[in-house]
């Protein structure tokens, strides 16, 4: 998984695999999910970034069994 936020637009992408996308839905006016032929999740795009969340923080945490 890539997580990248680009400043100039206030956008966040996270991309899950680089599988090729073949349809993308809008989640509503602010995130878009790009899908595979399979349905799986290949990428998220969130525009107005700030107004929905702490764009500055980022924390990851793996949970093991």
């Amino acid at each position: 998984m890539k997580v990248e936020y680009f400043p100039d637009t206030d956008t966040v992408l996270l991309t899950f695999s680089e599988r090729e996308v073949v349809d993308a839905r809008d989640l509503n006016e602010n995130v878009l999910v790009e899908l595979d032929r399979d349905g799986g999740v290949v990428a998220i795009t969130i525009e107005h970034a700030n107004e929905q969340m702490n764009v500055r923080e980022f924390t990851y945490q793996l949970k093991v069994a």
